[in-house]
């Protein structure tokens, strides 16, 4: 017959494996919290007190807008290698060209502000603007087109667009 000799479970044992099961709990938590943080894509604006009291500004120059009545069409295409053509075209109520104004656009990630990518738009015609954007990767952007003269915003529009 042969026996077999137990260690004893001691005090010692024990605190290593509570320290170690602890140890790699806290470890995990730690990874995974930093991991999210590092993740966060940061806020839509930096003060929310400060652009509640812009608002009232923004109802006034949307309604200016809407007085104005212009017809703003855009497009976006986007070419198999990534390069795409943002062309707008603006007229007023009465179907004419709308002259004298600087068209600016981007095309934002609307869960991601670090995807965001600014276009540079140049009047190519009368009352069309064109610009060209490269490396555009295909999904859900929004095309956000501002149209100002002498530095006053007096056109903003934001689209939701997908990119194949």
């Amino acid at each position: 017959m042969t026996t077999s000799t137990v260690k004893p479970l001691t005090g010692r044992t024990v605190l290593i494996c509570l320290i170690a099961f602890f140890g790699v709990i806290i470890g995990v938590n730690i990874t995974l919290a930093k991991l999210a943080i590092d993740s966060l894509p940061g806020t839509e604006v930096d003060s929310a007190y400060g652009a509640s009291l812009a608002y009232e500004g923004e109802i006034t120059a949307a309604r200016e807008q809407a007085a104005r009545g212009w017809k703003v069409n855009a497009h976006v295409a986007r070419d198999a290698d990534g390069r795409a053509e943002v062309r707008v075209e603006a007229r007023d109520r009465n179907g004419a060209p709308v002259q004298g104004l600087s068209f600016t656009s981007r095309l934002e990630r609307p869960a991601d502000r670090r995807g965001d990518r600014p276009v540079q738009l140049a009047e190519a015609g009368t009352a069309t603007y064109r610009g060209d954007v490269t490396a555009l990767a295909p999904g859900l952007w929004d095309l956000v087109l501002e149209g100002d003269v002498g530095g006053k915003r007096l056109f903003l529009s934001k689209n939701r667009i997908v990119l194949n």
